[in-house]
């Protein structure tokens, strides 16, 4: 028997009483539990296997399979059933989860913190979804080897200009001055031109510790350059995009 906390990224329904969660966990990625007479109204995993439930879990192992024993709930994130666009958007990040962190994914538990803390001021309100959208992508990425190199200008060195030219397939950024400014055309699709306030945020957000991650606040049109860095950048990077990000952005 193995015992773990994880939290519900996604349910499948198998015949009429059963079902299929996937969990995330700290230290095995994402993994897919059988959960028996889960349809029962009197069923014994209850809320703990729903969408979205932390949940301690303990379960049985059957060769390449698991099958849950017992389930009790942690925190059940019931908050984020009062905003669509907040689901869906926990459902996106839910989607990214489950493609990055398979089972053959070694973490070290920072994953799914972020996931966590992320829900959490999504569930209270606490921040834009917009400004969780980008913590997450970015935060994310570093965390699971893709760190932007955020320190200087690839050519000059230079670590604060005022404008600067971001590229999402290697990313790396460039000052003005040294920015090939053929590429703003045909190429534009890589490069995204941001201002310094922009450069900070993503630096904090891929080198903050977890305490201080959610606490910096940025204009709205800086924002709004923040979100088309972190989106394309977690594209390019993954190379694939989600079903979940379509929905939730036709809400918006």
């Amino acid at each position: 028997m193995i015992t773990l906390e994880g939290i519900v990224l996604k349910e499948r329904s198998v015949g009429e009483q059963d079902k299929f969660i996937d969990i995330l966990t700290k230290e095995n990625g994402v993994l897919e539990i059988s959960v028996k007479g889960a349809k029962r109204i009197n069923g014994k995993s209850g809320s703990s296997t729903q969408l979205f439930a932390y949940s301690r879990f303990c379960i049985q192992q059957r060769r390449n399979s698991f099958i849950l024993n017992s389930a009790e709930p942690i925190h059940i994130f019931y908050g984020l059933r009062s905003s669509l666009t907040g689901l869906s958007l926990a459902s996106y990040f839910a989607d990214v989860l489950r493609f990055c962190c398979t089972e053959e994914y070694s973490g070290n538990g920072d994953v799914m913190r972020l996931f966590l803390n992320t829900l959490h001021y999504l569930e209270n309100k606490l921040r834009s979804e917009s400004q969780l959208k980008s913590i997450f992508e970015l935060r994310l990425l570093s965390e699971i080897g893709y760190m932007p190199d955020i320190v200087a200008c690839r050519k000059c060195g230079s670590y604060e200009p005022e404008e600067l030219f971001f590229s999402v397939s290697d990313g790396g950024y460039y000052c003005s001055d040294c920015f090939p400014h053929d590429n703003e055309g045909e190429g534009s699709s890589d490069y995204f031109k941001i201002r310094r306030p922009v450069l900070n945020a993503i630096r904090h957000i891929v080198l903050a510790d977890f305490d201080r991650l959610f606490n910096f606040r940025l204009s709205d049109s800086a924002q709004t350059e923040l979100s088309a860095v972190s989106e394309a950048y977690l594209t390019v990077r993954l190379e694939r995009s989600f079903s979940t990000l379509d929905f939730y952005k036709s809400l918006r």
